[in-house]
């Protein structure tokens, strides 16, 4: 019951607000287009230059929009007396028809606890054939470290080359997800290799909180 249902989407509005901010009628789609084409150009910056960025998050007001860039590596996003930062924000610029942007980049402190940083590492380790098993449970290792207080990943494909694809997951500590107060950060990435693609879920608890404001670390 509790997997069939994104845990984020779950807990909108009681420990994890909307990442999207903004309220249209007529400009709906475009401003929806607008928001996917932002992140996918950020997400693609980061990879390139392997930046570490887990979330965007996009406020729009009538004059601005601004956007927030939540990355473990804050220095390579700003880039050497902030050459990339502004070149991102011109970029984006571009892609919101010259509206003015404002830029944020706020950092993670424990990306070691971030669902999503976990599973594109991991992705990125199967794509350098580094053993999955190993790969998962380092992951789960270094997020019980860091202190997660319960983390899953999820492996699913033709794992070490297998001729039928299976799912393999490994678990440690609580996962409540029908716990609404619980937080729990998910994260899904995806594993590109010569034999087909292996998708790697991950979900982490972080704790109870009510408090959809509180600074995430």
């Amino acid at each position: 019951m509790g997997q069939k249902v994104n845990p984020i989407d779950l807990r909108i509005g009681i420990n994890r607000w909307w990442d999207s901010i903004w309220y249209a009628e007529k400009d709906y789609a475009d401003n929806l287009l607008e928001d996917l084409k932002i992140r996918k150009y950020i997400k693609d910056f980061g990879k390139k230059r392997d930046a570490a960025i887990s979330r965007v998050t996009i406020e729009r007001f009538p004059e601005r929009i601004n956007v927030n860039v939540y990355t473990a590596r804050p220095a390579i996003v700003i880039g050497r007396k902030g050459t990339e930062i502004e070149r991102l924000r011109e970029e984006i610029e571009k892609l919101t028809n010259n509206k003015k942007v404002q830029l944020k980049i706020v950092q993670i402190k424990r990306p070691e606890m971030d669902a999503q940083l976990i599973a594109e590492n991991i992705a990125e380790q199967i794509e350098k054939r580094y053993p999955y098993r190993r790969a998962m449970k380092q992951a789960i290792a270094n997020a019980i470290r860091s202190g997660a207080k319960g983390i899953k990943v999820s492996c699913s494909g033709r794992l070490a080359g297998a001729e039928m694809a299976r799912t393999e997951h490994y678990k440690e500590g609580r996962i409540p997800l029908q716990t609404l107060r619980a937080k729990v950060d998910y994260g899904f990435a995806t594993a590109i290799t010569t034999l087909g693609t292996i998708g790697v879920k991950v979900w982490v608890y972080k704790g109870d909180s009510m408090d959809p404001f509180e600074i995430e670390e």
